[in-house]
């Protein structure tokens, strides 16, 4: 048998307009094992046994073990370099990663496999041929790129299926602030509510307002992050789906963010504030959400830079 451990942290995507592109690690971890036992070299057809151990906030996902993220993840690296599956994979996996929360929950599962097959059979994968895997299946960079390299990170998709992968800087200064709320949202339904085409000047402001955030994270500048968190692309069509949307980012000001917004596709809501207001603005959403009839939790975090390769 061979045995496998990697640790990954949560996402936050988009951060308003960067969307499908921009996304930051936040210090919320899943922790995956596997152990394997190999088929003959010339066993392709083999039927393959696949137990996957979930506990933590994956405790009651009852997803089968074939189509859980972690072995989609495992499988697909094995592909990419043309080495056959295991015969027989065991996985322990347990998470502090909201399910459902626009947190990347299962974009750092996903991650996790490939990354556990990468280790395990010695598959030589660097992180861009990983952050590129992972991103084909997801179909858009944002989580998984912050996953695998730490910290902020902009993916930008090219022809066939290639990304480049680029840090992105982060004032110190900065603090993400993040309420989430007990119900969740559907990455899919969130989708389908966008629009599969936008006027041009709606193109123009986003494009304007994606600019704002590149800058506005790496200057700490006040008026660019506030009109980087006011997104025109995908928010407008989303908030809908987030009770007290309105007076929960409304309350995150207020209390001295820059602006706050969709994690994801949500349900989470993410403030970026000065550190030194920051917990005043983490109790302040909590409240509003509880005013609104919501609980909800809420925590303080940085960008995580370090990379799981």
């Amino acid at each position: 048998m061979t045995v496998a451990t990697i640790r990954v942290p949560a996402s936050a995507a988009n951060l308003g307009a960067g969307f499908d592109c921009i996304g930051i690690a936040v210090d919320r971890w899943l922790t995956a094992s596997a152990r394997a036992e190999h088929a003959p070299a010339d066993d392709a057809r083999a039927m393959r046994s696949v137990i996957v151990r979930r506990s933590g906030t994956l405790a009651t996902l009852d997803a089968e073990p074939r189509d859980d993220q972690l072995y989609v993840g495992f499988a697909a690296a094995c592909k990419a370099r043309g080495a056959l599956v295991p015969r027989q994979i065991e996985f322990d996996v347990t998470s502090e990663i909201p399910v459902s929360r626009g947190l990347g929950s299962s974009s750092a599962a996903l991650v996790a496999g490939a990354a556990l097959a990468n280790a395990m059979l010695e598959l030589g994968l660097g992180a861009t041929q990983l952050a590129t895997l992972c991103a084909n299946i997801e179909g858009h960079p944002d989580n998984v790129a912050p996953a695998i390299y730490g910290g902020a990170v902009l993916g930008v998709p090219l022809e066939r299926g290639r990304y480049v992968f680029t840090p992105l800087v982060v004032h110190p200064e900065l603090a993400f602030v993040f309420a989430v709320p007990e119900f969740t949202v559907s990455t899919e339904a969130a989708r389908a509510l966008l629009p599969a085409h936008v006027p041009h000047a709606v193109a123009v402001s986003a494009a304007s307002k994606s600019a704002a955030l590149v800058q506005g994270l790496a200057a700490g500048n006040a008026e660019l992050l506030a009109a980087a968190l006011d997104d025109v692309l995908h928010v407008p069509h989303r908030r809908a789906l987030i009770a007290a949307y309105d007076e929960v980012v409304a309350a995150a000001r207020a209390a001295g963010a820059y602006g706050a917004t969709l994690s994801g596709s949500g349900s989470t809501l993410m403030a970026i504030a000065p550190r030194d207001v920051a917990g005043r603005v983490r109790d302040a959403m909590c409240t509003r959400w509880r005013e609104c009839g919501e609980a909800s939790e809420a925590f303080v975090a940085g960008a995580v830079c370090t990379s799981v390769i």
